[in-house]
């Protein structure tokens, strides 16, 4: 059955976070949203005009429709309206059995005040039922610090978007304390808004899937940082990102065929070949190598045929290449394991029966964004 997540937040008019955020997500994630919304906002890049929140009857009204016939798999909270509904949503969900991602929202990315002192005040029965509660830095310092939710939740995802630096560390801790962390390059743009949201909904729908906490929390990061590189550049001060423009890259959750090179004894005339069919050139390494997108996301390569022993080379991406692998080799193939690639890629190279070239792989940004993309 289709992941199917229930979206408990507030509408964003432009379009950038909010319900309207979390639906993108969850689609392209390959999930089902549905909404109970909290309050209708009237928004745009540059800050929030007005806040009319929902009464409260009526958001319980939105998710026991959608429950006692649709169903869930799993429930995203962000932005809540009131202390009332705050408190009535726990008592709702409390004994839900159901994942619970709580996005503790306070204060939209243009600075607009989003939660009142008494909501804020709410915010702790919902992090007791909540499965993983996800702050920014400055959420978190509001809430009481790190060591304080942790004893008001299963799991704190805590995100460091906020804080200076070159890279965006973030840090799950889990009940038992396991810690997972992650870190990478900082993404330089103002077109963020919705990032928050974009995220939680990103591992509720992991987490609908039957994917384990860190599993969701690193597919869900990697379509905020996809996702902030295709934003589309509209408005005047924080835009929104290019959720509808995410392809392909280690998001599905099985194997895809997004990725081939071909032989060719004159690179930049097979490339010249391909960019005249009206594929962008997005590496260039002449005269060995060029990288080719087409319009879904794919890419296709022309190396020196001497490079590839003169033959087609096809890739297939892998949420788990080492595990695809280790299945090959207990079926009785011959494969080599995979390792990490100077080109930022973890890769395995083998041959299928028939003697075609194959890969398996998981490359993440490094496919379409390598740091050497053309401008």
């Amino acid at each position: 059955m289709i992941p199917r997540v229930l979206i408990v937040a507030g509408s964003d008019s432009g379009g950038g976070a909010g319900i309207q955020a979390d639906i993108r997500t969850v689609t392209m994630l390959g999930g089902h949203p549905m909404t109970a919304i909290t309050a209708v906002t009237a928004q745009n890049t540059l800050g929030v005009q007005a806040v009319h929140p929902i009464p409260t009857a009526i958001v319980l009204a939105q998710v026991d429709s959608v429950l006692s016939d649709l169903g869930a798999d799993a429930v995203k909270i962000g932005m809540i309206g009131s202390a009332e509904t705050a408190n009535a949503l726990a008592d709702r969900l409390a004994g839900s059995g159901l994942p619970i991602v709580f996005d503790p929202v306070m204060v939209a990315t243009s600075g607009s005040t989003l939660a009142d002192a008494d909501t804020v005040a709410a915010f702790g029965r919902l992090m007791r039922i909540a499965t993983v509660v996800t702050p920014n830095l400055p959420e978190l310092d509001a809430l009481g610090g790190e060591a304080a939710l942790r004893r008001r939740t299963a799991a704190l995802l805590v995100k460091g978007g906020h804080r200076d630096g070159p890279t965006v560390d973030d840090r799950l801790v889990e009940a038992d304390g396991t810690e997972t962390r992650w870190s990478d390059p900082r993404i330089e743009t103002r077109h963020s808004h919705g990032t928050g949201c974009t995220l939680a909904s990103g591992i509720a729908t992991g987490l609908a899937a039957g994917l384990a906490l860190p599993a969701a929390v690193g597919r869900a990061r990697l379509f905020v940082r996809l996702a902030l590189r295709e934003a589309p550049g509209l408005g005047g001060g924080h835009g929104p990102m290019g959720h509808g423009q995410v392809r392909l890259d280690g998001i599905a959750s099985g194997p895809v065929l997004n990725q081939v090179t071909l032989p060719a004894r004159d690179v930049a005339a097979c490339a010249a070949f391909y960019e005249l069919l009206g594929m962008r050139r997005i590496v260039d390494a002449p005269p060995r190598y060029a990288r080719l997108e087409a319009s879904d996301g794919a890419t296709l390569s022309v190396e020196a045929a001497d490079e590839i022993d003169g033959r087609p080379v096809f890739y297939l991406e892998h949420e788990d290449p080492d595990a695809a692998v280790a299945r090959l080799q207990a079926a009785g193939h011959a494969v080599g394991e995979a390792a990490d690639r100077p080109w930022g890629w973890r890769e395995a190279e083998l041959t299928d029966p028939a003697g075609n070239a194959l890969r398996l792989y998981r490359a993440g940004e490094a496919r379409r964004f390598p740091p050497w993309r053309l401008p």
